[in-house]
């Protein structure tokens, strides 16, 4: 019998996967029915639901983005229910065509079961990744 990856590890393990760019392993950390959901969103829905419409995502994160990633001053809280961690950090993004930079906050509420994400809620600073990708900020999700 394997032993089950506590939500702080799977926290890590998804965020391993997306500074290393192996968008196409992610969906292997979530739950069947899992959702995404995504409050500050420049680009791409704001609502993923289920490991296949995952899948999708993160290969067309993979294919198509023009971003290069790299986290850093990575903050992991556990909170009073076992199955959630809240997660602070920002990343480095770097736009592969313009070289341009900039330093994304980042705060992601994680819910893990058995090993696998269920429920994921993040808050990019959508005006900085709007001004890199050269893209209109949206507004919040309402």
């Amino acid at each position: 019998m394997s032993e089950t990856r506590s939500p702080r590890e799977v926290f890590h393990a998804l965020l391993d996967g997306i500074t290393a760019g192996r968008f196409a392993e992610l969906d292997a950390l979530y739950a069947e029915d899992a959702v995404v959901e995504t409050v500050f969103a420049p680009v791409g829905p704001r609502r993923v639901e289920g490991r296949a419409a995952l899948r999708e995502r993160f290969l067309a994160v993979g294919e198509h983005s023009p971003l290069e990633l790299g986290s850093r001053d990575v903050v992991v809280r556990t909170t009073d229910d076992p199955e959630v961690v809240v997660a602070e950090w920002d990343y480095r993004a770097r736009h592969r065509t313009t070289g341009r930079e900039t330093t994304v906050a980042n705060l992601q509420v994680l819910r893990a079961r058995d090993g696998l994400i269920v429920h994921s809620r993040d808050f990019h600073d959508h005006a900085a990744l709007a001004d890199l990708l050269g893209t209109p900020p949206q507004p919040p999700a309402g």
